[in-house]
């Protein structure tokens, strides 16, 4: 077996072929769009690089036939709750259910890391925001959400072999959103009824102002827990402005009381449902392509990428408020039969009791970013639990 480093645009090929080649027999798996994954290590494309590195490798066969891939990864801004050294990252990795071959490339990420001063390293994890490529499956091998992880159960074999632990474990939440809500809900949600308070829908034509609510219930709910940033409105109105042509105005909801805004539950359909259709291209044709896609197989399942409230207002109910009223419309208005929420750690009891709220839940999949100590001595702590 040979290792290379990716230096070329053909590795940077070979290095995406991996990923297609190891999955594309499984049933569950859906390519991703070779462009989300180059932008990851494209410095142009991707701001990590301002206070971080990465590197590529490819493992060959003695054919020459590729089996295996990972990334390193420093990020100067990468650290969670606790951590009392500096951490570094691995991610993208595939690799045959061979353990030796997992080994040479857990190996040479781990003496890359060594090289660079980090202490141990965490993955798979993304070189960038959380909401990409983080963590490895390790329940519920279900089609992934767009821009989810996906790969074999053996997986976790391979890098619990190697020495990895897990260091927390990342609960994805499911739901019927067809399902009547429960009796429980509309009680709570009659306190808030015909009063100061009101749950809207998001107007694409208004984005401006959604954007700067966004960014305050954000920063209010979430600033500064497990290492989230604080978001400016003009981050968020570029994130509306990515997101508008897929946008659907029928699942993002913002609730305010006089005015103020206090909560939000945004959601959008998952682009994997069109997306598997395009063998991880996205030229000109594919674009078009994909316009036609969306026109003629309307998506069935949506995904939930924040669902938030200020600190003042959580534990009055409100939650309710905002899901029977957005369940007015998403229920009865929408063509979505399967919802699911992007992935919540499990060192965060009370947004996955947030999450349990929504009504009538599952744990729809896990996913575990897992930890390995370069000082096989030094005692192993899980990401601590958030207040």
């Amino acid at each position: 077996m040979q290792l290379t480093e990716v230096t070329t645009t053909g590795l940077a090929k070979d290095f995406i072929r991996v990923n297609v080649e190891l999955n594309r027999s499984n049933p569950n798996y859906i390519r991703p769009l070779d462009k989300d994954v180059e932008e990851v290590f494209n410095p142009q494309k991707n701001k990590t690089f301002r206070h971080g590195q990465c590197i590529r490798w490819v493992l060959f066969a003695p054919d020459g036939k590729c089996i295996g891939r990972i990334a390193a990864f420093t990020n100067k801004k990468y650290k969670n709750k606790g951590d009392e050294f500096p951490v570094g990252g691995i991610g993208f990795f595939d690799c045959i259910n061979d353990q030796s071959a997992a080994d040479m490339l857990f190996d040479v990420a781990k003496h890359w890391l060594m090289q660079r001063g980090v202490e141990a390293m965490d993955g798979p994890i993304n070189f960038g925001e959380r909401d990409r490529w983080w963590g490895l499956v390790t329940e519920g091998f279900q089609e992934p959400l767009y821009c989810m992880n996906y790969n074999p159960p053996y997986y976790r074999e391979l890098f619990e072999h190697y020495g990895f632990r897990p260091f927390f474990n990342q609960i994805c939440i499911g739901l019927d959103p067809k399902k009547k809500l429960s009796d429980k809900l509309h009680e709570r949600h009659a306190i808030y009824a015909n009063s100061a308070y009101r749950c809207i829908p998001i107007d694409k034509n208004k984005l401006e102002k959604f954007a700067a609510d966004f960014s305050y219930v954000y920063n209010k709910a979430w600033a500064g827990h497990g290492g989230l940033k604080e978001l400016k409105k003009d981050q968020v109105m570029l994130m509306f402005k990515k997101m508008r042509p897929v946008m659907d105005e029928r699942i993002i909801w913002f609730t305010y009381h006089k005015e103020q805004p206090i909560a939000m539950f945004i959601n959008l359909p998952d682009l994997n449902q069109w997306f598997k259709y395009l063998d991880g291209k996205f030229s000109l044709f594919h674009k078009l392509k994909f316009l036609w896609i969306k026109k003629t197989k309307p998506c069935k399942k949506c995904t939930g990428l924040v669902f938030g409230i200020v600190p003042e207002y959580q534990g009055k109910g409100l939650d309710a408020y905002m899901i029977v009223e957005s369940g007015k419309v998403i229920q009865w208005q929408t063509p979505y039969t399967e919802y699911e929420m992007q992935w919540i750690g499990d060192f965060n009891p009370k947004m996955l009791n947030v999450a349990a709220s929504l009504g009538d839940t599952f744990q729809s999949r896990v996913l575990t970013t897992y930890r390995y100590l370069f000082d096989r001595t030094r005692e192993f702590k899980r990401h601590p639990m958030v207040s």
